[in-house]
C-alpha cells in the first residue's frame, strides 16, 4: 500500500473520530436549528493562493459540501447558503458562467447524497432568472426530495431580500384580490363589514408565508466569512434575532473548528436569543 495513501486514510479516520467526539460534547448543550451562511472570499482566496480565475469558487463549493456534512452530523436541521445574489449578474460573464456550472455540479452531488440520506433540497429565489436547464434541474431535485424532512439544505440563488419582500407583497395582494373578487362576495353574511375588511387586509403572517424563505424557520446563526460585517441584502427580514458571526477566514478555508466556535458562541448566548424570539411571538 502506498505510504502517502495510508497516511491520508489514517488522518481521515482520526479526524472523523475527533469530530464525532467534539460533536457529542456540543450536543450536551442546545444545538442551533438553522444556520445560514454568506460565502464570501472565494476570489480573494484564489488571488492570495495565486490560483487561476474561478478556482476559488471550486474550493468554495467543496467547503460548502463539507459544511453541509458537518451540520448533518452535528444535528443541525436546516442550513441555508447564499450562493448567488441577483446583483452578481453584474459580474464578468465568465465568472457568472463558472458559478452556474458549479451550481449544476452541486445539484448532481446533492442528488446523489439524497439517494442515501433523507436530505431535502430547496432553491430559494427568483428561479426564472436561471436558464431553462438549470431551472428544470432545480425543480426536479426539489420534487425528488420534497418528502424528506430530517435535514433541509436551502440554496439561495438569484436571491436578495428586497426581491423576496416585493415578491411576497405582490403575491399577498393577488391572493387578497382573488378572495375579494371570487370568494368574499359570495358570502351570505353582508352585515359584518368590519370582519370583511379585516379579511382583505394584508397582515404579517401573509407576508411571511409567501416569501421565498418560508420553506425554513428563521436562522439561529448567520455566518459570514471574509472578515465582512454586512448582510449584503441577505435575510434581513429573517435575522433580526439571529447570532451574527463574522469570520476573518475566507470561505474556502472554513472548517469544522470554525463551526464549533460559532456553535459555542450560540450556546453561551442561548438564553438571550430565546427571550428575544419569545418577545416576537
Amino acid at each position: 500500500m502506498d505510504k502517502e495513501y495510508f497516511l491520508t486514510k489514517v488522518l481521515s479516520y482520526w479526524s472523523s473520530l475527533i469530530r464525532k467526539v467534539v460533536f457529542c460534547v456540543l450536543r450536551v448543550g442546545p444545538i442551533p436549528t438553522h444556520i445560514a451562511v454568506i460565502m464570501d472570499g472565494n476570489r480573494r482566496y484564489a488571488k492570495r493562493k495565486l490560483l487561476e480565475e474561478g478556482a476559488g469558487h471550486d474550493v468554495g463549493a467543496m467547503a460548502l459540501l463539507n459544511l453541509i456534512i458537518y451540520c448533518y452530523e452535528l444535528g443541525v436541521k436546516y442550513i441555508t447558503a447564499y450562493a448567488f445574489a441577483i446583483d452578481n449578474f453584474r459580474r464578468k460573464p465568465s465568472e457568472v458562467q463558472k458559478i452556474m456550472d458549479l451550481l449544476k455540479e452541486c445539484m448532481m452531488v446533492l442528488a446523489k447524497i439524497a439517494k442515501h440520506h433523507p436530505i431535502k433540497v430547496n432553491f430559494a429565489g427568483n428561479l426564472e432568472l436561471l436558464n431553462a436547464e438549470l431551472r428544470d434541474e432545480a425543480r426536479k431535485l426539489m420534487g425528488a426530495t420534497a418528502e424528506y424532512s430530517k435535514f433541509v439544505v436551502t440554496i439561495c440563488v438569484c436571491y436578495c431580500c428586497t426581491d423576496d419582500i416585493v415578491y411576497s407583497v405582490e403575491k399577498s395582494c393577488r391572493e387578497k384580490h382573488y378572495y375579494h373578487s371570487y370568494i368574499g362576495d359570495s358570502h351570505d353574511d353582508k352585515d359584518d363589514d368590519d370582519k370583511d375588511d379585516e379579511r382583505h387586509m394584508i397582515k404579517l403572517v401573509d407576508i411571511e408565508k409567501n416569501m421565498y424563505m418560508a420553506v425554513t424557520p428563521d436562522p439561529d446563526i448567520l455566518i459570514r466569512t471574509g472578515d465582512e460585517h454586512r448582510l449584503s441584502n441577505f435575510l434581513q427580514w429573517q435575522t433580526c434575532h439571529s447570532l451574527l458571526a463574522s469570520l476573518s477566514t475566507d470561505w474556502p478555508e472554513i472548517g469544522v473548528w470554525h463551526l464549533v466556535k460559532v456553535v459555542l458562541d450560540f450556546q453561551q448566548n442561548y438564553d438571550y436569543f430565546v427571550r428575544k424570539k419569545l418577545q416576537r411571538l
